[in-house]
């Protein structure tokens, strides 16, 4: 064989990454002192974990209770004690809204506030707001403001409670406060300069005009007086925080050498994608909630790291109502985010969180089986699968803390090993389903099965890699990979899929 041959018949190596935000959690009482990830049942992560190796990740670095963005900066290998510019440009950039330099923007949400007091009486105005959302977002998007008719406001609706807001226009600048008091029941903040620039000084005047504007729109909306006479919660005040600029940074592919993808219906997380030139692939049924459609995530990530096998998923692009056709060589780095475990974190809903993530388990496994097939059928890829979380989320505390974050990685080979074969995995059902309903067994079922999968920790061998055969916080912790930064991990996945 020549040496042109044998470079022919390098298969080229793709990794599936899965990224369950809020993944971590602490050990909670009614779970016999287990975390809810110690109680699901996850025979696919723990296949994971059986066939290659293991380890704990602070991901940006020890003792930091970080959020999403900057979690997922340092993940992707960016620092975001450099990079990070505010969270609002993520937030609209992946809301669809096409941002210029000077351009600020906002993360934003629909709240409700008592007009008397000042007082915001709740953050979250509704989180299934799918239908208002983008009645009020149309309604102010283009809000004219009367002392500073010279700036352009746009407006577009994200997700559950969200929009973005961009405003363009001159001497703008990202360093100034949000209208955000970050918790119910709390005063809305007044907009101030972070620096002494007049830059700063007069953005906090432009967005403070804007802020009552929005107010001033919403509390005439017909849509408010509906809601109010049938009971529910107005959404009377936009709450601006994160203001920021659109970041400046070399690429993703020109980092790492891999062209990548992402599968992310949470705005904030695509914007992030975005600003890093990596593609958004269209997913239908996918929301970022807990409604979301787990299959179709995997099926659009399979589709994308099996082009040009077959035609990849249509792509997302700020500022298009059209979706453009995907790289037509396909992808190496499949991005797969999940949303719905932080957002049972952040409800305190603890039997919701254990069946959330026994179904990213399944997913995962229908994942496996469309990759299988195409490595099996065209020989001309080589996957591997790696699972980890960006931070905890604990349902104790309801917001984001400081534990690190269990990583597995794996080659889908040896998964398929760990698994039982090839005829065992592609067996598994590949017909969608949606999150289950919490509710439908008692808390004291779950610790009992959470005492039952603790008897079989040692009932399977590791096939590949080190010797942790479960993906939990406390079995991680005996990986390998010991306990490591979330900088380090682009560099830990690059090595291994080229083992």
């Amino acid at each position: 064989m020549t040496n042109a041959e044998k470079e022919n018949t390098v298969r080229k190596k793709r990794v599936a990454f899965i990224l369950v935000d809020g993944l971590s959690d602490v050990s909670i009482p009614s779970l016999g002192f287990r975390t809810p990830v110690q109680v699901a049942t996850t025979p696919n992560m723990d296949t994971m974990a059986r066939a290659g190796v293991s380890g704990l990740m602070d991901p940006v670095e020890p003792g930091l209770a970080c959020g999403s963005d900057t979690a997922h900066l340092s993940l992707l290998g960016y620092n975001p004690l450099i990079y990070y510019r505010g969270r609002g440009a993520f937030e609209s950039l992946g809301a669809g809204l096409a941002m210029s330099p000077g351009d600020i923007a906002f993360k934003s949400n629909f709240a409700t506030i008592d007009d008397a007091s000042g007082i915001v009486t709740s953050r979250r105005a509704d989180r299934h707001f799918e239908e208002e959302g983008p009645i009020l977002c149309e309604a102010l998007n283009g809000v004219k403001l009367p002392l500073f008719p010279e700036y352009q406001v746009c407006v577009r609706y994200a997700t559950e409670h969200r929009c973005g807001v961009v405003v363009k226009g001159p001497r703008l600048s990202g360093n100034i406060s949000g209208t955000d008091p970050l918790k119910d029941n709390r005063p809305l903040q007044i907009v101030v300069p972070l620096d002494d620039s007049e830059e700063a000084k007069h953005t906090a005047a432009v967005v403070s005009e804007l802020s009552q504007e929005m107010r001033r729109i919403l509390t005439a909306h017909p849509l408010n007086a509906q809601r109010k006479s049938q009971g529910k919660s107005i959404a009377n005040v936009v709450l601006l925080r994160g203001c920021g600029i659109r970041i400046e940074v070399s690429t993703f592919e020109e980092k790492h050498g891999l062209v990548p993808c992402m599968v992310a219906p949470t705005k904030i997380i695509a914007g992030l994608g975005l600003s890093l030139g990596i593609d958004i692939l269209d997913a239908p049924g996918a929301t970022g909630d807990y409604r979301t459609l787990l299959t179709s995530k995997a099926a659009a990530i399979a589709g994308a790291l099996s082009a040009p096998s077959k035609s990849p998923p249509s792509i997302f692009i700020p500022g298009e109502e059209d979706s453009k056709p995907g790289r037509r060589e396909g992808y190496d780095f499949g991005f797969l985010h999940i949303k719905a475990i932080d957002d049972a974190g952040h409800d305190k809903a603890v039997e919701l969180k254990v069946r959330a993530f026994e179904a990213v388990d399944a997913m995962i496994g229908q994942l496996a089986r469309l990759l299988l097939e195409e490595e099996a059928g065209h020989d001309k890829f080589e996957y591997s699968l790696c699972v980890t979380g960006d931070h905890s989320t604990p349902v104790e505390y309801g917001d984001h803390s400081f534990e690190p974050v269990p990583f597995t990685i794996c080659h889908l080979k040896d998964f398929v090993v760990a698994k039982g074969g090839e005829s065992v995995l592609l067996s598994t059902d590949l017909s969608p389903f949606n999150l289950p309903i919490a509710g439908s067994s008692a808390l004291a079922a779950l610790a009992e099965q959470a005492s039952a999968r603790a008897s079989f920790d040692s009932y399977d061998s590791p096939v590949a890699g080190d010797s942790v055969v479960r993906f939990d916080e406390i079995s991680a912790a005996r990986g390998c990979l010991g306990r490591f930064q979330g900088s380090e991990m682009m560099g830990v996945i690059k090595k291994y899929i080229h083992l």
